[in-house]
């Protein structure tokens, strides 16, 4: 890709494994300086690049996204460290699968709290910083099943379709201080999750898929590197699905 993000400063959640650590990598090699926000200490030490100049542009920080302050305390160590935020890409979340009727509230409200919380605690802190310096992107990470829904995923989906409403929300809020904010939603992507499942599950999913093929982290990562471009000037508020087609 020709972008050039060397004087780029900004956060991905969740962005030391999967869709986030594809991210990530990409933004680094594209000159971007990334802070991974995360909850396991064990991503402080992922490697993204088999280059020590891309890796050392990416700065891992403990934070439970889901714990508003330890988010504020987090975006101040990067104001005060780097003196702005350009981009924020919301793309942490989990999963706790079962049929509404199995479901527990704590799995439920799990849920919630990182993927939709999560994404309201860090757009509430880093659009402060951004509106000072009338400037930044939101990038929201949503799914597909934030618009198909999914059996035994009413959490997931509930939580997905509330990213597109933020969003929306967000766009029209934000959109007079120069901040764009928009959201991608995956489909089938090949992470650590998905090299679970066995050959004919694999083969179900993609049958499914308009391209006869799954998606990677790096076809995700490709079109967040376009919302934080000039490129993507005039886009906000968008829903843009990356997922081969499955949505149609």
């Amino acid at each position: 890709m020709s972008y050039d993000f060397n004087s780029k400063i900004g956060i991905v959640t969740g962005g030391g494994k999967g869709i986030g650590k594809g991210i990530t990598s990409l933004l680094a090699t594209l000159g971007a300086k990334v802070y991974v926000f995360g909850r396991s200490s064990l991503a402080e030490g992922t490697q993204f690049s088999d280059d020590e100049e891309i890796n050392n542009r990416i700065i891992y920080i403990n934070v439970d996204v889901s714990d508003f302050n330890e988010v504020q305390l987090a975006i101040d160590k990067i104001k005060s460290e780097s003196g702005r935020i350009d981009f924020l890409v919301n793309n942490a979340g989990i999963t706790k699968d079962n049929l509404l009727l199995r479901m527990s509230e704590t799995d439920w409200d799990t849920v919630m709290n990182i993927n939709l919380k999560g994404a309201f605690n860090t757009c509430k802190a880093a659009s402060k910083v951004m509106m000072s310096q009338r400037s930044g992107r939101i990038i929201n990470i949503g799914s597909i099943v934030g618009t198909t829904g999914n059996a035994g995923q009413s959490n997931y989906s509930a939580s997905k379709a509330g990213m597109i409403g933020f969003t929306k929300s967000l766009a029209k809020e934000l959109g007079s201080r120069n901040i764009l904010v928009n959201l991608i939603a995956p489909g089938f992507i090949e992470t650590d999750m998905t090299a679970k499942l066995s050959e004919e599950q694999l083969k179900s999913f993609v049958d499914n898929i308009p391209l006869k093929r799954s998606g990677l982290p790096v076809d995700i990562a490709k079109v967040v590197a376009f919302f934080i471009s000039d490129d993507s000037n005039y886009v906000t508020g968008q829903v843009l699905h990356v997922d081969g087609g499955l949505a149609i």
